[in-house]
């Protein structure tokens, strides 16, 4: 379980600007519910990730599932690997909070749900709020862009393997926002379809 070797990074403690990201895919009649799928996904996780880019390892733990406290060691595509812990787990969510090491400081959050105005479609969405661990990390994510599209093909992958699983019909492909907060509080809001 929990490693007290690995401290976890918060978003506090990160570099640069404060980034809010969210990745979802809409999936019209579902063979899966949002349990179903998210007990899927829950036993599984690198399955659903392109190895490619971050290939997952459970360090130690439960050899199905998740469980609050097991982490998982992420090879990154480039110089990025890192660590994450389970910090929530619920019937149809849960998240993970990176560890001291690892490029971002932060949580991201995995949920799937039916939408309200459209009860026979599903939605999977990834939600982060993160910073860069340190000056370094933020200037190879922002400026030179490496690893901002290393991270958004990997979370877009992840959904599309979460839309293909769940057994119905996508409606589009994964939809990608983008949310930046200043230290100065100004806000700029990117979308891509």
């Amino acid at each position: 379980m929990a490693n007290p070797n690995h401290s976890e990074q918060p978003a506090a403690t990160g570099s640069g600007p404060w980034l809010e990201r969210r990745y979802f895919i809409d999936v019209a009649r579902p063979r899966l519910t949002p349990t179903q799928l998210m007990a899927a996904v829950q036993a599984d996780v690198p399955h659903f990730a392109p190895e490619l880019l971050a290939d997952f390892t459970k360090k130690e733990g439960s050899e199905t599932g998740l469980r609050v406290g097991e982490e998982f060691e992420i090879s990154i595509l480039g110089p990025w690997n890192g660590c994450v812990r389970v910090t929530d787990v619920g019937d149809t969510l849960f998240e993970f909070i990176t560890l001291e090491g690892h490029p971002e400081a932060g949580r991201i959050r995995f949920e799937a749900h039916y939408l309200d105005e459209s009860p026979d479609t599903l939605r999977f969405e990834i939600r982060s709020r993160a910073r860069s661990r340190d000056g370094l990390v933020a200037f190879a994510y922002s400026t030179l862009g490496v690893g901002k599209r290393v991270q958004e093909a990997t979370w877009v992958e992840f959904c599309r393997r979460v839309a293909a699983a769940s057994g119905g019909q996508a409606l589009s492909d994964v939809t990608v926002e983008t949310l930046t907060q200043t230290e100065a509080g100004s806000h700029d809001l990117e979308r891509n379809a």
